[in-house]
């Protein structure tokens, strides 16, 4: 596949030099990656779901001066997995035919799949958001990253709100810099004194991510960052995190779509295309799945799904 590949005609949205400066650094900032118009459908369904527009006045410090920031439960009560009870504008974003793009360029691979795809909403004085430095990989797979990316994946954290310094924008150490100090299992280390250095050591390297609403942040799962506080009067974040490995890539995890069945997955099956289902795994027309009796099967449990494309493609 052609790097910096175009998503349905539209213009391009990333280049060979992002993709360079991911695969060199572990992360890259994309400003205005999406559209006005996607990001105000999306900012629509965020206001619905979440029923709030603005944050307190005040932020919420939970913190002593000069403290490293800590995880608490309370940071992570703006998350919704996909789907939700909304429209098809923030239940398919995370699979937008431009992300698919990238996240296929990335791993250099046809074939990706989604394996965590979640909206997050932050408010002001709802938490203290600060946390430290850390690494995704302890909980998106069972060993450690791998050197070729390839057997990695790529989180893309995707704002629909403008995220200045005062609305907790997620700050991150490329891995040229993050080496300088230590790899990325010292973020497995419990020694007190040990995670003191490192925080220090890695703040001196820290990049921001603030950037305008429809920018996205590339990163890999070796790569050290961290959630900052939002301060901002009434201030908001509405963001979303996709994942993408590459569909052969069973070493990598997170959600099990299929264990989430309760949740209303009509949302995306009436509205996606082929080739955004088959990032949840669903087998592509042509598969040899698909029969008469699955797609008989199918159809009874998504009666709104259009169909036409896998029944063309069934061997009679």
């Amino acid at each position: 596949m052609r790097e910096g590949a175009k998503g349905l005609g539209m213009q391009d949205r990333f280049t060979a030099a992002h993709l360079e400066a991911w695969r060199r650094d572990g992360g890259v900032l994309i400003e205005r990656f999406f559209t006005p118009a996607e990001v105000a459908a999306v900012v629509a369904d965020f206001d619905a779901v979440y029923d709030q527009t603005a944050g307190a006045v005040e932020a919420l410090e939970k913190k002593k001066p000069g403290e490293i920031g800590k995880f608490h439960r309370t940071q992570f009560i703006g998350i919704q997995p996909v789907p939700i009870e909304c429209s098809p504008a923030l239940n398919l974003i995370g699979v937008h035919p431009a992300l698919i793009a990238f996240a296929k360029a990335a791993l250099r691979t046809d074939d990706v799949h989604v394996y965590q795809c979640q909206a997050w909403a932050k408010f002001t004085g709802e938490s203290d958001y600060d946390q430290p430095f850390h690494t995704d990989f302890s909980n998106h797979t069972l060993t450690v990253p791998a050197e070729d990316a390839r057997l990695n994946s790529v989180t893309i954290l995707c704002y629909f709100t403008d995220v200045s310094e005062a609305h907790g924008p997620a700050h991150y150490v490329t891995r040229p810099d993050s080496l300088k100090v230590g790899g990325p299992e010292l973020s497995l280390s419990r020694d007190p004194g040990v995670q003191e250095r490192l925080q220090k050591a890695l703040q001196a390297y820290g990049r921001s991510t603030a950037s305008p609403a429809g920018s996205v942040f590339p990163y890999s799962i070796d790569v050290y960052h961290r959630g900052t506080n939002v301060t901002a009067p009434h201030g908001r974040r509405y963001a979303l995190m996709t994942c993408f490995k590459a569909a052969s890539n069973d070493a990598i995890g997170f959600h099990a779509w299929a264990f989430h069945h309760t949740r209303p997955w009509n949302r995306i099956f009436d509205h996606a295309t082929p080739e955004q289902l088959a990032c949840f795994g669903v087998p592509r027309p042509g598969h040899s799945f698909w029969t008469q009796l699955t797609l008989q099967r199918a159809q009874a449990r998504y009666p709104n799904w259009d169909m036409s494309a896998y029944r063309a493609a069934v061997k009679s």
